[in-house]
């Protein structure tokens, strides 16, 4: 058997591999940026694929199951990722892969019914809850979790009303960076847009809160349940990991009028965090003659240029990171 490389697979070599993971009920994810494949006379008999820091796409041929060849495909997939310097590993697979990642060193983080979620690093998502600030309070302890892609009116109001109503604000911002504003200047516009409240706290998730963008589907037989699926797997995360140990009782989140996604969202987390003692507290959104501020209208002023219309729709220090962008191009 020999090992074959691609960076991502085209042409022919990806219609042989799509072909190889539809046999064993799996999809290709086109994200994918690197691929491995185990031939023996030509043939694949296993594959895995990465995209940023996720394994994705592994399978084995069934007949070839037991011999070792997954390990073999996660080695591979391991050294490659640490070569370009990921160091911490995600894996999405259907629950009753289980036994087969664990034993390669990998950790369960949270499963459903749908979907596993593990990482290289034992207790690795406790140790990142630890680290993050936590004052001690008396009275609620409260959470929202954001994009602000980039920073608006919008997402201030939220925070204000919600700041307002309870005695700590726990703000997690999303670290993936598949937004039209890198990870690290949303969390600086965050943290610089709130500094005026005292009872708000600003963190980063790492990996570990999921948005859709970025959840892989490729196992799923029903494309259809995907954001579900999802939201169902984010939010046990959050309720386990971040609010149990950190006391947050309440989760405030805006209205959706607009993203029928983001508004599915909102619906299931009224269902799903109630009864793991969490109240969901909907806030509607903040708008201005009649029309709702969204960051989607602001990346659209930008785009066009109109500087001089985006005014009004961000705070100070949004406006002027917008500026200074303009002017350099």
């Amino acid at each position: 058997m020999k090992l074959d490389y691609a960076f991502p697979p085209r042409g022919r070599k990806l219609e042989r591999i799509r072909a190889f993971l539809a046999g064993l009920s799996l999809d290709w994810d086109d994200t994918i940026e690197q691929t491995v494949c185990l031939l023996e006379d030509d043939n694949i008999v296993a594959t895995g694929s990465l995209r940023q820091n996720v394994l994705m796409c592994i399978g084995v041929d069934p007949t070839l199951q037991g011999e070792g060849l997954t390990a073999t495909i996660i080695t591979e997939l391991i050294k490659l990722a640490m070569e370009a310097g990921k160091l911490h590993l995600f894996l999405f697979t259907r629950p009753d892969n289980h036994k087969i990642f664990t034993s390669l060193g990998f950790y369960p983080v949270a499963e459903t019914g749908d979907v596993l979620l593990l990482e290289n690093r034992r207790d690795g998502i406790r140790r990142f809850v630890q680290s993050l600030e936590q004052p001690s309070t008396h009275g609620v302890i409260a959470s929202a979790v954001v994009n602000c892609n980039p920073f608006t009116n919008g997402h201030l109001y939220l925070i204000e009303k919600a700041a307002g109503e309870c005695a700590l604000l726990h703000l997690f911002v999303l670290s993936e960076d598949r937004s039209a504003f890198p990870a690290q200047v949303r969390l600086q516009l965050v943290r610089e847009n709130t500094a005026h409240l005292p009872n708000v706290v600003v963190h980063p998730t790492a990996d570990y809160l999921i948005s859709s963008a970025t959840f892989p589907d490729y196992f799923l037989k029903d494309k259809a349940k995907t954001s579900q699926v999802n939201c169902e797997l984010d939010l046990i995360i959050f309720a386990r990991y971040f609010a149990q140990p950190m006391g947050i009782t309440r989760r405030y989140v805006g209205s959706e009028p607009d993203c029928t996604t983001t508004a599915a969202y909102n619906r299931q987390m009224k269902k799903l965090l109630p009864p793991m003692g969490i109240e969901v507290v909907e806030i509607p959104r903040h708008e201005i003659e009649g029309q709702a501020v969204s960051a989607s209208r602001v990346r659209a002023l930008l785009q066009e240029g109109r500087l001089k219309d985006i005014r009004p729709l961000v705070p100070p220090a949004t406006f002027a990171y917008l500026e200074r962008m303009t002017l350099h191009g």
